[in-house]
């Protein structure tokens, strides 16, 4: 591993930890030139997954599109950034878990709404009125009555 101090090819690990499931490991090195210490972080490859749009078109698994909506439902509701990366963390694994090189983008929906529904009525209300894409008030208003 090269050293981002002094750029010398060769470097020994002098200590390792794993992390996030044992998906990533730290790793503090040392330059065998320099001798200054840095860290550095494997993370282990997933395969590729595909998702399958509305409009049949496909495009890559994106982890920080899952969040960002998870945070837009959950915006000044009483729900730590800690709860919303676990959540995340759960449907991500529950998808890769199904070893499927492709998904349906309802699939996950449903998956954030089962969260949501258990976690904050309100933030569910948000994001299934998005997601169900409701067209008038009769629709919303079906859905908070089955709450």
């Amino acid at each position: 591993m090269r050293c981002p101090f002094c750029h010398f090819d060769d470097s020994k690990v002098i200590d390792s930890r794993t992390k996030s499931n044992g998906t990533v490991i730290r790793r503090r090195r040392m330059c065998s030139s320099c001798g200054k210490r840095f860290t550095t972080k494997e993370v282990m490859e997933e395969p590729p997954l595909l998702v399958i749009k509305a409009d049949q078109s496909r495009e890559p698994f994106d982890r920080s599109k899952l969040k960002k909506g998870i945070m837009m439902a959950c915006t000044k509701r009483p729900i730590s950034a800690e709860i919303i990366d676990e959540i995340t963390n759960k449907i991500e694994q529950s998808l890769r878990e199904r070893a499927l090189d492709e998904i349906e983008s309802h699939e996950i929906g449903r998956h954030v709404m089962n969260h949501l529904k258990r976690l904050d009525q309100v933030a569910y209300v948000r994001f299934a009125s998005v997601y169900r894409n409701f067209q008038d008030k009769e629709e919303f208003l079906s859905e908070l009555k089955e709450l």
